[in-house]
């Protein structure tokens, strides 16, 4: 319902930019497939993973591990790279080198590529483990698609099962439009606590929410800046000069905590 409440018609596309056709999937196969297809029609792909290397902390999907499975048994009639954080400079241009050149056909990476790179002939994106990234680095990944003249395709891998993830991961599949896709990133996490560390989840603001109230929020912030440029120590406010007091002494009681 949210989604449908807030959505916009997406933005003009920059000059030579191709519209991104996004879907979220629960399945890595038909990702595969579809890969498959789109190169064997002389066109590229990215995979994304979310870690180098296997953790025991997490059970995510790894780009070094990927990419062997990927190579040798998914593709092995491709030529497929890796890219990594953890590689030299010159393996990363070596590695960006041979897919720009199309020498390899398939490209398994981090997030390393989420800025910079630009293949006119990669044609899709499955970015694995999808629900772990931000909306807003989803989006700059997308954007690694749809530089050339053909039909671009960005595939979401969902492995959460929460209703939250889903609803997140929609939002993409509705909007190309980076401001939107931010405004609903901020809706459906929280902006956390202003005062504090919480970075989502619902704020601390009793009278006003700070996507809808945006002009009030505007005008609590001038008579602020004309309290204290009229009163620099707030001699006449002693209410407010205890709130403030409160506020700090619990912000500071958190981080012992």
């Amino acid at each position: 319902m949210i989604i449908q409440r807030f959505w916009q018609p997406d933005l003009v596309l920059p000059s030579g930019r191709q519209k991104i056709q996004t879907k979220v999937i629960n399945q890595g196969t038909p990702a595969y497939n579809f890969i498959r297809h789109q190169v064997l029609q002389c066109r590229q792909a990215y995979i994304i993973l979310p870690l180098v290397e296997e953790s025991d902390k997490l059970d995510l999907r790894a780009a070094v591990v990927e990419y062997q499975r990927l190579s040798t048994q998914i593709f092995p009639e491709f030529r497929v790279g890796l890219l990594h954080g953890r590689m030299t400079s010159a393996e990363k241009d070596d590695a960006l080198r041979a897919f720009s050149d199309n020498t390899t056909q398939i490209l398994v990476s981090t997030t390393v590529v989420e800025v910079g790179v630009d293949v006119p002939n990669a044609t899709v994106i499955l970015i694995d483990h999808a629900e772990r990234f931000g909306l807003a680095q989803l989006h700059q990944l997308r954007g690694r698609v749809g530089r050339g003249s053909h039909c671009s395709y960005c595939l979401l891998l969902n492995t959460s099962q929460t209703a939250q993830a889903k609803a997140r991961l929609q939002v993409l599949e509705k909007s190309t439009d980076g401001f939107f896709i931010s405004e609903m990133d901020l809706r459906l996490r929280g902006p956390g606590v202003v005062m504090g560390y919480r970075q989502s989840g619902i704020s601390e603001f009793a009278l006003a929410n700070i996507l809808d109230d945006e002009d009030l929020l505007n005008l609590a912030r001038e008579m602020a800046i004309a309290i204290v440029k009229s009163n620099p120590n707030l001699e006449q406010y002693p209410l407010i000069v205890a709130e403030l007091k409160r506020r700090r002494l619990t912000i500071w009681d958190c981080t012992l905590n």
